[in-house]
């Protein structure tokens, strides 16, 4: 899924830099995430929390199900 429009970056390639443990910041700097509208920032950071190193949940998680919950039904710009 697509999650920041404005640069046309997927939660997989998100997931890829957070499982290699690139925090948000970082990986904002990489990718460019949430720095043009900014509406992503939200679920950027949820994609990145759910598949940080430090997160033993992350790791039982399938990629296929990684979405930030405004995506589930929400408002915010990811879900476009």
């Amino acid at each position: 899924m697509i999650v920041c429009v404005c640069r046309r970056i997927s939660d997989r390639e998100i997931a890829r830099h957070a499982k290699a443990g690139m925090g948000f910041d970082e990986i904002q700097w990489e990718l460019g995430v949430a720095t043009q509208c900014g509406r992503c920032e939200n679920c950027v950071r949820e994609v990145v929390a759910q598949c940080s190193a430090d997160s033993p949940v992350a790791a039982v998680r399938n990629e296929s199900q990684l979405a930030c919950a405004c995506a589930q039904g929400g408002t915010c710009a990811c879900a476009a």
